[in-house]
């Protein structure tokens, strides 16, 4: 387990420009520092640590801390402090298996409830995505948060709220920390992209069945791709 790292780069929280407050600008800095990895599952946090970090005093950073500790980033270990939240290979596979069934039913349940607006706005959204450099060059596929997700925009696209409460407010967080570190895996970013394109012309066809069978398979080769990474994390630990 590492200790926290304070790189070169600058982490301060920048200044009030969104009508934020200060503890909700502090708190998605160092949400978007652990789901890109600049602090990396298992890190021990500190609050002195952090405050330097990102240059805020202590109240906001607490403040900050629990709401990470709510959506599973963060966790209080007994004797050792807080960390950052760590999942082993098997428990990463078994929650994907789960978003597999789950998200492949959003899928379905959005091709028949999305509103031709909604539908619209899937097309824009990965429209925009073309354009990130890191995709254009077939390295990474990272999206943002919320609207700006894809994943995201289909459960909500669902209209069923007790989907959108097991994906959202269960899973949600704790997988896009993990869907950025596998995002760049080699000569999968392009794939993803047009996997995403197929699922929205399903959906805008109507077609329920294949929206699912499309999420399915979509999800499916995500989850393939850890128990590639932990087979071989395996076969090192064993040479």
């Amino acid at each position: 387990m590492s200790e926290l790292q304070t790189p070169a780069i600058d982490h301060s929280v920048p200044p009030e420009s969104d009508g934020r407050t200060l503890a909700e600008r502090v708190f998605h800095q160092l949400q978007d520092d652990i789901v890109c990895g600049l602090l990396l599952p298992g890190t021990k946090v500190a609050e002195v640590e952090l405050a330097a970090r990102y240059g805020v005093s202590r109240g906001p950073l607490r403040e900050a801390i629990r709401r990470l500790e709510s959506r599973k980033l963060l966790e209080r270990v007994p004797h050792v402090g807080t960390r950052v939240a760590s999942l082993s290979h098997a428990d990463l596979i078994e929650i994907y298996h789960v978003r597999e069934a789950l998200e492949g039913m959003a899928a379905r349940l959005a091709a028949a409830s999305m509103t031709e607006d909604e539908i619209r706005g899937l097309a824009d959204l990965l429209a925009q995505h073309e354009q990130q450099q890191d995709l254009k060059e077939d390295t990474a596929y990272f999206q943002r948060e919320g609207d700006l997700d894809f994943h995201y925009r289909i459960i909500h696209g669902s209209h069923n709220a007790t989907l959108i409460e097991l994906l959202i407010g269960e899973l949600y967080h704790l997988v896009r920390m993990y869907r950025y570190q596998f995002s760049t895996t080699a000569n999968r970013p392009q794939r993803a992209l047009a996997e995403h394109r197929r699922i929205v012309e399903a959906i805008e066809a109507r077609d329920g069945e294949l929206a699912e069978l499309l999420m399915r398979r979509h999800i499916g080769r995500a989850r393939e791709n850890i128990e590639r990474h932990a087979a071989e994390a395996a076969g090192r630990s064993d040479s």
